[in-house]
């Protein structure tokens, strides 16, 4: 049988080791033994920090995220919407003219001047 020693520790300190011992491990010399091989295996200091915790790495990858988000509705707001409602109305004079030629009659909306039209190439160089 193995012998024990007995170290003298502050009461919180005590209680709050046998609590943490009685959920991970089955004897308070197991957990003890364990947490001793931790910081000697990976050679780590108990009183070293790890850097950030999981509720800062998240925070800051949510600003991130909200930034992004934020960059996209501008681009939305100034480049592809109006690009879209320009497309929208080249289609639209497209099919206007394409319903007038095969019906034979003229609709108001062709009459507009139209701003934008395909340059056509005359020359015929092959």
């Amino acid at each position: 049988m193995d012998s024990f020693i007995g170290i003298r520790f502050k009461k919180e300190t005590a209680n709050r080791f046998q609590e943490f011992s009685r959920t991970h491990f089955k004897s308070h010399t197991e957990a003890m033994s364990s947490m001793l091989d931790f910081f000697f295996y990976n050679e780590i200091s108990p009183k070293e920090t790890f850097g950030p915790t999981g509720r800062t790495i998240e925070a800051s990858l949510k600003k991130r995220i909200n930034a992004v988000i934020a960059i996209m509705r501008d681009m939305e707001k100034t480049q592809t919407k109006p690009t879209v409602a320009m497309m929208e109305l080249l289609f639209q004079n497209d099919e206007i003219s394409q319903t007038t030629s095969h019906s034979g009659r003229l609709l108001k909306e062709e009459k507009k001047e139209i701003r934008f039209k395909e340059k056509l190439n005359l020359s015929k160089e092959s």
